[in-house]
């Protein structure tokens, strides 16, 4: 899916393509956002604000996500964006944006913020297979490339069959936070198999050196991904490395 296996998680109000431009040289793809789309989610991003959080409210969401991969163009890293939304056009609209520039668009049903399951997004939508299927299925149709988003110790969810409803309804990836819980990257990666057609598995949380890469991709996962050190470069060198390293060692062996 992307080389090298290591992403750039998003980060509400700061992931945006100036971030992964300077992280390229670490990693194979960048997931900007979280963008929320519609007023429900939006009118939500900006409670948090209002309690201190960043966020992005640009005037017109789909015209800042299209801005942000127009300015990704040339860069060495391939671009995917983080998306919440409470209605499900809005995915369609900024999926066809991303599939005419060749980027991801990533559902977000992991957020896990009050004020954003108040209004059916994040960890609410997590909970509801049959609207995030719809979600995936509608970004899929518009040509776009679609992960999605989820989290580990979500109670009533079963991550297993979650990942392969997802994958039926058109998800080419899985993005796992695991929380504490990193078991259940194994839990996603036996649910999708290991055939050429079966989604890619992004593992995220607390990966930071060799020893939580191997732990991830022990489990299963196809790549990993760096949340809040990603603009730390001494990190992103290690994880880059300790990647390389198990890679190489599964071709040798």
């Amino acid at each position: 899916m992307f080389e090298p296996r290591v992403a750039l998680a998003s980060l509400s109000g700061e992931a945006d393509a100036a971030w992964a431009r300077r992280a390229a040289p670490h990693v194979g793809m960048a997931f900007l956002g979280g963008v929320s789309l519609d007023e429900e989610s939006r009118a939500a991003a900006r409670e948090l604000v209002a309690r201190d959080r960043n966020e992005f409210l640009p005037d017109d969401p789909f015209a800042f996500v299209a801005e942000q991969l127009d300015a990704l163009a040339d860069a060495d890293v391939d671009a995917a964006v983080n998306v919440r939304s409470a209605t499900l056009d809005p995915v369609r609209r900024a999926a066809s944006v991303c599939a005419d520039r060749g980027a991801v668009l990533e559902v977000n049903a992991h957020c896990r913020q009050p004020e954003l399951c108040a209004v059916g997004c994040g960890e609410r939508l997590l909970r509801d297979a049959d609207r995030l299927c719809e979600y995936v299925a509608a970004a899929a149709d518009e040509g776009a490339t679609v992960s999605v988003k989820v989290r580990a110790e979500v109670a009533g969810v079963d991550l297993g069959e979650t990942t392969r409803r997802v994958a039926d309804a058109g998800a080419s990836m899985v993005h796992v936070d695991a929380m504490d819980s990193e078991p259940a990257v194994a839990d996603v990666a036996s649910a999708v198999g290991d055939d050429d057609a079966a989604p890619f598995v992004v593992a995220n949380n607390e990966v930071r050196d060799a020893e939580s890469v191997r732990e991830y991709l022990d489990y299963g996962a196809d790549a990993v991904s760096v949340g809040r050190p990603s603009t730390d470069p001494r990190v992103l060198r290690r994880v880059r490395a300790a990647v390389d390293d198990w890679f190489a060692a599964e071709v040798d062996a």
